[in-house]
């Protein structure tokens, strides 16, 4: 029995004479199509949306970005491969109409247009808030660090750059001390050769030392922490996350669908305050007055939660246990118990201790509870304080987080749903889009350039959801 043969590449087929036979009612490039032909692009601030009556005529605006959403949807983000695929894909080749722009063309319309994006993204979430895919109940707040195109080795603090200087004066005194011995030594048992490769050296780590003067001058003068060479607006990340110069992506994931209601790019790399932001403008998506939000621990932060409580916003935070005692493995503030009737903290032992203090703390008031004789004759003593009494402070925003605590008693499954929601957008994200880096410079431009990839994770959710001609009805 012999194999499955193919076709000769010399005889003659009768192919479909329209492209458009070649596309099926349910290719995802119809509701691209429909989408990006139903908004209205000039109203979103695209560059060249209306064409000028003089001068050579541009491509479309709209045929870009349809281009680009098609791309992001199929792991296709450079604007190079993006030329190839106008070329080669028939896909492509129906969205485009057989147009070819070249790569600098796609690559200028990304870079010129990100703010643009970020409203395409949020008219795709108004699309399918409408189709009911979103709960506009609980949302799930988390971030991860990306990749900038910035190398680590490219991105120095001002205790780096003293580091690297000081290494550089002491190779520049090893390298003097060295040529002093060579010129006293005899020219010629030693040559020329080994007097040139030590000059070269020296001249070398002077101009390395200059720069990095000028650097660390820069920094002085900017009033950052940091500075980044390649990406100016690129930061170093915290080690914990593997990313060693990126930026920061918050996202608000809706429990129902997990689709993604807000994302957000900020070049700071912890996420304490980012909570009430993230959720106050997934909140104006939804078109909602009020609404849950579940994060983790490193979101806890009391203005931050607070802000939330006074928008509306039910927040689910657990408390990391932080602080010197639970350094020091001395008993923890959590097992001291608020009494406000009496506005007093009650320790371990049932004794009472009572306001002494009282200061500002940026914009909260802090209260320091502590009493000196009750601590003194207490058994407990060394396993709570390392000095001669406790104090616990508590701040007059405490009642909100108290009563978070609470809820988070009453409702402790919360965390996992967090977990099983805004861990499914990343995950596919950074592995089945492709995404681990970034491929624009400047803030501005990768905001832009999230937007695109949180657009086309969000498609492709509603297409598994409602599917193309749902989809393409709803534009209608």
């Amino acid at each position: 029995m012999s194999h499955i043969s193919g076709i000769s590449r010399s005889q003659l087929l009768l192919l479909p004479e329209a492209v458009d036979d070649y596309v099926g009612p349910e290719n995802p490039v119809r509701f691209i199509e429909a989408f990006v032909d139903g908004l209205d692009i000039a109203d979103f601030g695209f560059q060249r949306a209306q064409p000028k009556s003089t001068g050579r005529p541009g491509y479309d605006p709209k045929d870009l970005l349809k281009l680009y959403i098609y791309g992001y949807l199929n792991r296709v983000r450079s604007s190079r491969r993006l030329e190839v695929e106008t070329h080669r894909n028939i896909e492509v080749i129906w969205l485009m109409r057989q147009l070819k722009p070249d790569f600098k063309t796609i690559a200028d319309f990304r870079r010129v247009n990100c703010n643009a994006f970020r409203k395409v993204f949020r008219q795709f979430v108004v699309l399918c808030r409408d189709l009911d895919l979103y709960g506009r109940e609980l949302l799930a707040v988390d971030g991860t660090r990306i990749k900038a195109v910035n190398n680590k080795n490219r991105n120095f603090t001002q205790r780096s750059l003293a580091k690297l200087i000081g290494q550089s004066d002491e190779r520049l005194a090893r390298y003097l001390k060295e040529l002093d011995q060579t010129d006293c030594a005899d020219s010629a048992t030693t040559g020329g050769t080994k007097l040139g490769d030590l000059r070269g050296k020296i001249d070398a780590i002077k101009g390395k030392r200059d720069r990095l003067l000028g650097h660390l001058q820069t920094l002085e003068q900017s009033g950052d922490t940091q500075i980044s060479l390649t990406d100016p607006d690129s930061r170093a990340m915290a080690r914990m996350t593997k990313v060693g110069v990126g930026y920061n992506i918050q996202i608000a994931v809706d429990t129902k669908h997990k689709l993604i209601a807000e994302q957000q790019v900020h070049n700071r790399a912890l996420d304490y305050g980012f909570l009430a932001e993230t959720t106050a403008a997934a909140m104006e998506n939804l078109d909602v007055e009020e609404i849950k939000v579940v994060a983790d621990k490193g979101y806890f932060q009391i203005e931050d939660i607070t802000e939330c409580d006074a928008q509306g916003i039910e927040a689910y935070v657990p408390k990391p246990l932080r602080g010197s005692a639970v350094a020091a493995g001395l008993i923890s503030r959590e097992e001291f118990t608020y009494n406000p009737d009496k506005d007093v903290y009650v320790c371990p032992e049932g004794k009472e201790l009572k306001l002494r203090r009282r200061s500002l703390v940026r914009t909260n008031v802090k209260l320091d509870y502590c009493d000196v004789k009750a601590c003194a004759g207490c058994p407990m003593l060394s396993k709570c304080t390392k000095g001669t009494y406790r104090t616990v402070t508590r701040y007059e925003g405490d009642a909100v987080l108290e009563q978070m605590a609470k809820r988070l008693r009453e409702n402790p499954e919360i965390l996992t749903e967090r977990r099983n929601t805004v861990e499914h957008p990343f995950g596919t994200i950074k592995q089945s889009m492709n995404q681990g880096a970034f491929l624009m410079r400047r803030l501005e431009n990768v905001r832009g350039e999230f937007s695109l990839t949180a657009l086309a994770y969000n498609i492709r959710r509603a297409l598994n959801l409602v599917g193309v001609k749902g989809l393409i009805a709803a534009t209608g």
